[in-house]
Order: C-alpha cells, then sequence, then structure tokens
C-alpha cells in the first residue's frame, strides 16, 4: 500500500510558531506568507513566505485583537484589521477612492492569480458577481447563477464561502461549487461542479465530478489536477478534466484513480528536552485543524507547518491498467518524462500476447506531442528568419516540456536496451521496431538513422536476411550512407541483382 499514495506533502515546509493562547496565525493567499503575532504584536510579529527571503521580523504596539494582516506585495505596506470596519495601515498612507460599486454582499472569494474577486449576493446567496483588476482598474465581469440542490422556502443564504474556491487549471479560471446533496436528492453523493470564468463573456458550467459519497471536503489544485480530500475516510480523489469518460456525458468525470491517502509524513521533535535519537513523530492527515489554500497549500497552525501539496506519478503507473488512459494522463504532468519511458519499457516487458496494440496506441500518442513541438519549434524558426511584421505580437520560442518524448529518448531509454532482452521473441522485437517507425511516418517525422540501424542490426543478429533484403527493396528502411554502412555486403548484393531487374529500385544505396 506505501507505494500507493500518489500525493505527499513536500519536504521542505515552511515552519512557523504554532498557534496557542499567546499567539495567533493568519496566511496571506496572494504573498502565500504566514503571520504569527504574539500578544496583538507586542511581544513580535514574524513573517515566513515560500523561501527565506520573504521572512520578517518586527513589533508593534497592542491595540487591541488582530482580525486579519497582511503586507502589500514587496512587503512595502503593512494593513492590519482590528475591526469589522476599519484597516490600519502603520506606515502613514493617503488613501484614493479610484472605483466604487454599490452592492449587498454576503461574502467573497479572491484569486491572486488572476486578480479576480468572488462577490455572493442575493438573499440565498447563489448570485455570484466577478469584478477583474488590472493596472489599477476595476471591471466589472458578468454574474452568474450557483444551481442550488434544494432552494429553501423561506428564501435564506444557502451557498457558503467554504463550499466555493476559485483556481487555475490548465490556464483557464475556473469556480470550483462543492454541491452537498441532500438526502432526498436522487443522486446522495456530492459533486465538484465547475464554472468556466473567463475575462469577457458568459460564465458557463463545464465539468461536473463525481465524488460518490458525502461528508467534509476540501480541494485543492496540483500540477492541473483537481484534488479532493475527504476528511472521515482521510483519503483524496484526484481527476483530469482533459480525460474523457467514454460511458459518461462530455463534461462529467470520474476519479482518475482509486482514492487513496497522502503518504504518511514524520515531524522531527524539537526542543531543549529532545534527544538526537529520538524518532519523529507522525502528522496526523486530514486532521480537522487543517486549513487548505489555493492552489496547492495545506497548513496546520497547531504543529506550526504549512506544505506544498505534491503529486507522485510512479504510483499512478500501476492503479491506472488503461495504458492508453495512463499515457494521456502521464503526458499533461510536469515530471512525466522517465516515467512515461518507464511505462514503455514495463509495457515490452510484458511480451507479446495482445500488447501489440497496445505499444501502437502508445506510440502514436507519444509522436502526436513529439510532431506538434516540431512544428511549433518550426513555425517559431520561419518567424524569427522572416523577421517580425507590423502589427503582430513578438513570437515566443515553444517551451520544450518533458512530455516531448523524441527518436533519441526512446532509442536511449526503451528501444535499445530492448532489443538486447533475453528471452523475448525476435519476430516481437522486430514487430515493435516497425510499428515505432511506423508511427514516425504517420506523423510525418523524419526516422534517425540509428533506428533503421537497429533494425538491420536486430535482423542480422538473426539471420532474417530475406527480411532485410524486402525491408530494403520495399523501401520499408529508406536509404542513406549511414544505413549503407550497417548493411552487409550480401544484401547490398542481393539489392544490386534485384536492382538490374527492378528500374524503380533506388540506387542511393548503392552510393556508399
Amino acid at each position: 500500500m506505501s507505494d500507493e499514495h500518489y500525493l505527499e506533502l513536500c519536504d521542505n515546509p515552511v515552519q512557523f510558531e504554532n498557534a496557542s493562547s499567546v499567539n495567533n496565525v493568519f496566511f496571506d493567499e496572494a504573498n502565500k506568507q504566514v503571520f504569527a503575532v504574539r500578544s496583538g504584536g507586542a511581544t513580535g510579529v514574524v513573517v515566513k513566505g515560500p523561501d527565506d527571503k520573504n521572512s520578517v521580523a518586527f513589533r508593534m504596539d497592542d491595540k487591541g485583537e488582530v482580525k486579519c494582516i497582511k503586507f502589500s506585495i514587496g512587503n512595502k505596506i503593512l494593513a492590519v484589521q482590528r475591526t469589522s470596519k476599519s484597516v490600519v495601515f502603520p506606515d502613514k498612507r493617503s488613501v484614493k477612492l479610484l472605483k466604487s460599486q454599490s452592492i449587498n454582499v454576503n461574502w467573497y472569494q479572491y484569486c491572486p492569480e488572476t486578480a479576480v474577486i468572488l462577490l455572493s449576493t442575493t438573499v440565498q446567496g447563489n448570485v455570484l458577481q466577478p469584478f477583474a483588476f488590472r493596472s489599477g482598474t476595476m471591471s466589472k465581469m458578468s454574474k452568474f447563477e450557483i444551481e442550488l440542490p434544494v432552494v429553501p422556502k423561506p428564501a435564506k443564504l444557502s451557498l457558503s464561502e467554504r463550499d466555493i474556491a476559485m483556481a487555475t487549471i490548465y490556464g483557464q479560471l475556473y469556480v470550483m461549487y462543492l454541491k452537498h446533496h441532500s438526502r432526498t436528492a436522487n443522486s446522495p453523493s456530492a459533486e465538484v461542479v465547475l464554472y468556466h470564468l473567463p475575462r469577457e463573456g458568459a460564465c458557463k458550467k463545464s465539468h461536473v465530478l463525481k465524488l460518490n459519497t458525502t461528508g467534509k471536503f476540501a480541494l485543492n489544485i496540483v500540477d492541473n489536477l483537481v484534488v479532493v480530500h475527504h476528511q472521515s475516510s482521510q483519503t483524496s480523489l484526484i481527476f483530469d478534466i482533459r480525460l474523457r469518460e467514454p460511458d459518461c456525458a462530455v463534461n462529467t468525470h470520474q476519479p482518475v484513480l482509486p482514492a487513496r491517502s497522502i503518504h504518511p509524513y514524520r515531524i522531527p521533535l524539537s526542543g531543549p528536552t529532545v534527544v538526537p535519537s529520538q524518532p519523529a513523530v507522525p502528522c496526523q492527515l486530514y486532521s480537522s485543524s487543517w486549513s487548505v489554500f489555493q492552489p496547492d497549500i495545506i497548513i496546520s497552525a497547531s504543529e506550526g507547518y504549512l506544505w506544498y501539496l505534491q503529486v507522485k506519478l510512479p504510483p499512478t503507473v500501476n492503479l491506472l491498467q488503461d495504458k492508453g488512459k495512463l499515457m494521456d494522463f502521464l503526458l499533461r504532468r510536469r515530471d512525466c518524462k522517465m516515467v512515461i519511458l518507464s511505462v514503455c519499457s514495463q509495457i515490452l516487458e510484458g511480451g507479446e500476447k495482445g500488447s501489440l496494440p497496445v505499444v501502437a496506441t502508445v506510440f502514436d500518442k507519444l509522436n502526436q506531442v513529439y510532431k506538434e513541438y516540431l512544428e511549433a519549434e518550426q513555425t517559431y524558426t520561419l518567424a524569427m528568419e522572416s523577421g517580425p511584421s507590423r502589427g503582430s505580437a513578438a513570437q515566443k520560442r515553444p517551451v520544450r516540456t518533458q512530455a516531448v518524448i523524441d527518436q533519441s529518448d526512446m532509442y536511449t531509454h526503451v528501444l535499445s536496451a530492448f532489443t538486447e532482452r533475453k528471452g523475448v521473441s525476435h519476430k516481437f522485437i522486430i514487430a515493435v521496431l516497425m510499428e515505432y517507425i511506423r508511427s514516425l511516418n504517420q506523423f510525418q517525422i523524419t526516422v534517425q538513422h540509428y533506428l533503421y540501424e537497429l533494425v538491420i542490426k536486430t535482423l542480422v543478429q538473426h539471420n532474417l536476411f530475406y527480411m532485410l533484403h524486402q525491408f530494403l527493396q520495399y523501401h520499408v528502411l529508406s536509404d542513406s550512407k549511414p544505413l549503407v554502412r550497417a548493411t552487409p555486403q550480401k544484401c547490398i548484393k542481393s539489392r544490386q541483382r534485384s536492382c538490374r531487374t527492378n528500374q524503380g529500385c533506388s540506387l542511393k544505396l548503392l552510393l556508399i
């Protein structure tokens, strides 16, 4: 079971003084900073960010309970809120009203990555009004309505801010609604409903994530995956909105993998009485004291830790049996290259019984991404050679992600070792090599000579000269000087005899 934990807490968490009767802890989502405020600030305020560069320590006068405290970007201005209607700036500044909106608000959510604020309006709270901020201006976006599972009569506030979150997934902003169905509803299980919120145009319901259970949940986004934590079972589910379920509606998704717990985490003991040999104590995962923030932050104020949630790809390989779906999943992840190459090797280790169609599917998925990158690189090169055109945006060089698995990667990490493996049918080895070449040709990718040489070497090792002659004669293997050097003389002479009777035969192979 330990190998099946596909989620883990980061190894280098942000540590701070844990919450207590004299120490209050606050978190600023915009700067990703934790504030530890002792005695209202009189005995110290310690601010810790994602790295040590953002750490700040200072004192301030104790003028009452601190309800909220934040820095501006760059830690230039400190804002402290002690009452529900006032904010104090310790550094004397003048504030100018730029724009105002008259609207009754129940609660709000703010997404710092996109600078969009979401306001809950109306009595039931399910009509949401977003505003976008850019370059000191505020623009009103299209409001939209969240579909409630039950409409209360008489009307009352029915949508809680705990059930709403905003996050960027695959470059698009979504409003995530954790929908708890009532016991009388046809669908008793909870679900997460995603509303796509564009800068311009209407916000539309676009995806439904089926949780297949009820209870208390929390949401994170990690590597474009929606992670749903379930407190009572102490497990998490992951969803990929780019994966389509063949037996479901277009916008309905089941979990990609079975529910699993976050990998166990141990907290080292600290303090003057701690002996160096004392073992670390297990962290209580899915604790009721955990606070979850977007996109990937988990905070335990009682233990004084801020973690970034991470996805571990290797455990997913054995949990997702459909290799085509597994490849679709892996190709969209950040650190995927070596895992993908290991999957390719694993598939080939399985032997030849019914696996060739799976191999073909995997090769095609890899080469489609490979081809898209090559085309983007070619477009960029042509644009640079022709120079900038009037009125066009500057061309950006395409980023080569780990999902780009080229011929060198396949040759070095998969195919070369595969051809040397003992106990594997040479027919299957040749079929796999030709399947990869077939896939490259299908996507109009020029096959590198070392792949042809690998085919020739394998054929010669098993004395399959007739098959090699056929491959050469019918141009299954393209003519080139490196290819001729790898071809045995007897095949060249046989090819020469064939060419005397077949004028359509290519003569390039004969030119050494």
